[in-house]
């Protein structure tokens, strides 16, 4: 029997460990030939309705970069067919959806998912993984409502969400009504997943940095509250991701989650000084990954001063692996981590 390890349950709950644990997001895929061989033969949504692939796919980098957690491979958009939402993944577009919302009407004719017979194959792909008795936590997830609604509303990605911010300050009670449906999907689907064996759960509200704070706390944050108070009942860490948000790290704090995770633009000490007590992850810039070795490592070490000033510290980049990303660098990466991280509480 393989030994589990719980060190992400342990940083996540705040409590001290003997090294820092460490996970990428994107690290499923992208950037590993084992991957890219995979998807010369098929698409994403293929990957992730054949379960006995996307466990194989999501185990990877556990073996690959001896990280503390996997991340289930699927996509955000997962659960929107579910509910009537027809989407298409294009290659270097993105998710496109061809039925935007533009009324009040349309989010009403939205259904509500039951994820045994919507989305078995990601339940199955847990199953899997837990089943195979993964030696890390598995982590699940799901975009967040506004992230979601900025794609139903846009069409698909947005530098700007003019759409979007447009129909929420036009249509408020279109919004909510929106944001409810959304926030019921995503405890639905969140619920379907822990009980499917994921152990830790993370949101990922990508795009909500397009807003300012007064309009957050109005528009978004009961919301989120409803997600995490919901969720909170399963017992699992719970953590919550944006890019682009520090000015929300506060409002994020006060919700009832766990982990409060950091792009690259927002220091973890300064994250602190803030007043941000509990567990935090995050942040070294994926983009320093195409760096030599030396700046990779000078960087890592600093942010990793920083996250060990405090117990309850994931160390993890601040957005996605890049697909050129070369994997033998996040391997050596991992090993630095943990090793840096054990010799300093040795010290």
């Amino acid at each position: 029997m393989k030994t589990f390890n719980d060190t992400l349950l342990k940083a996540a709950r705040g409590e001290k460990t003997d090294q820092v644990p460490v996970w990428y997001m994107r690290q499923a895929g992208r950037s590993q030939p084992e991957y890219r061989e995979i998807k010369e033969k098929y698409s994403l949504f293929e990957i992730t309705h054949q379960p006995e692939l996307g466990a194989y796919v999501t185990r990877l980098p556990v073996e690959n970069y001896g990280v503390d957690a996997a991340i289930l491979y699927k996509d955000i958009m997962s659960p929107l067919p579910a509910i009537g939402v027809k989407v298409d993944i294009k290659s270097g577009i993105g998710p496109v959806i061809d039925n935007p919302i533009t009324s009040y009407k349309d989010i009403e004719s939205l259904g509500e998912i039951d994820p045994e017979n919507d989305v078995p194959y990601v339940l199955d792909t847990i199953k899997i993984l837990t089943q195979e008795q993964l030696s890390v936590p598995l982590i699940g997830f799901a975009g967040a409502p506004f992230t979601l609604a900025s794609y139903m509303i846009e069409g698909g990605p947005s530098k700007n969400y003019n759409k979007t911010k447009a129909f929420m300050y036009a249509e408020p009670k279109a919004w909510f009504a929106l944001m409810d449906k959304l926030a019921e999907m995503t405890i639905t689907y969140g619920r379907s997943q822990i009980k499917a064996g994921a152990s830790a759960f993370q949101i990922f509200d990508s795009w909500v940095g397009a807003l300012n704070v007064a309009d957050y706390r109005y528009y978004i944050k009961p919301t989120m509250e409803k997600i995490f108070s919901e969720l909170k009942k399963e017992r699992v860490p719970l953590i919550m991701f944006g890019v682009g948000a520090s000015h929300l790290a506060m409002e994020w704090h006060d919700l009832p989650l766990d982990v409060v995770g950091l792009d690259w633009r927002l220091p973890i000490r300064e994250a602190r000084q803030m007043g941000i007590k509990k567990p935090v992850q995050g942040n070294l810039d994926p983009a320093i990954l195409l760096a030599p070795w030396e700046v990779i490592e000078e960087k890592a070490k600093a942010i990793l001063d920083q996250g060990m000033e405090s117990p309850g510290y994931i160390f993890n980049l601040g957005h996605g692996v890049f697909p050129e990303v070369k994997p033998e660098t996040l391997k050596r990466l991992t090993s630095f981590i943990h090793e840096y991280s054990v010799s300093k509480n040795r010290g």
